[in-house]
């Protein structure tokens, strides 16, 4: 039987065919799941052992974000894959495009360029409106940012430590949340630095609990002297549904900053 497919360009201008409608959809992107389950539950088959939220998603799990089953994702014969540009490797989507698996990659810098790939997302790839839930994001975030800015720091990783920089979702969302991140001018996106550099410069330490998961007790021993805020890793880097209450909850946590 044949099956009727259409053209959509993905956020990387790669033209992807695939089926009309969608109704086989695997996410190797935990954002990305967390979108799809809370708008169209029904059209996941598989995702990643990272996708934690919904938290009673049961739905087959296929590896990781970047050592992804392959050849078990070609068995389960998706309509669609979806990927990040980030998050993914590239040698997984080739080798899924080679197979004949149409596979969508996102790219996403900004908090706005989330909004628009995920509304591209929707309405190109699924075909359908965009939810409701990501109305209210972006009505989130629409506010400016508070004044004055804080010099801040936001580790994702411990020996080595690993920060922040330039050009990531994560860092354009803590500018809208009032912060300045002192290692934005380094030419990585993720730059390492020693013990000395990650508190220079610095008014706040921001702790996520994901990817590191920092603590009370690992983490702020690191900033001597200099307030530290303990936050939801969800709230500060996935761009899915936790955007309508990430502006909230972090705001909230910063506020509760305290040299520890």
């Amino acid at each position: 039987m044949s099956v009727d497919r259409v053209a959509r360009v993905d956020d990387l201008g790669s033209v992807v065919a695939m089926p009309a409608p969608v109704r086989r959809v695997i996410s190797l992107v935990p954002s990305l799941t967390e979108s799809v389950a809370a708008t169209c539950p029904e059209l996941l088959v598989a995702v990643t052992d990272w996708c934690t939220h919904p938290a009673d998603l049961a739905v087959e799990r296929v590896r990781g974000t970047k050592n992804p089953n392959v050849r078990r994702i070609i068995e389960l014969a998706p309509d669609l894959v979806l990927c990040n540009r980030e998050e993914n490797r590239r040698i997984d989507v080739e080798r899924l495009r080679a197979a004949g698996v149409p596979v969508w990659v996102t790219s996403i810098e900004t908090v706005d360029e989330a909004f628009a790939s995920l509304t591209r997302l929707f309405t190109r790839a699924l075909g359908i409106e965009p939810p409701r839930w990501l109305a209210d994001a972006e009505s989130a975030w629409s506010a400016p940012p508070p004044a004055p800015r804080r010099d801040a720091v936001i580790p994702i990783w411990r020996n080595p430590w690993m920060v922040v920089g330039r050009n990531t979702f994560t860092g354009d969302l803590a500018g809208r949340l009032g912060l300045h991140l002192v290692h934005a001018d380094r030419s990585d996106r993720y730059p390492r630095v020693t013990a000395d550099e990650l508190t220079s410069g610095i008014s706040l330490a921001v702790l996520p609990d994901e990817p590191y998961v920092f603590t009370e007790t690992d983490g702020p021993d690191a900033f001597p002297g200099i307030p530290v805020a303990l936050v939801e890793g969800r709230s500060l880097t996935w761009y899915g549904p936790s955007l309508v209450t990430a502006r909230t909850t972090l705001t909230e946590q910063l506020a509760r900053a305290a040299v520890r």
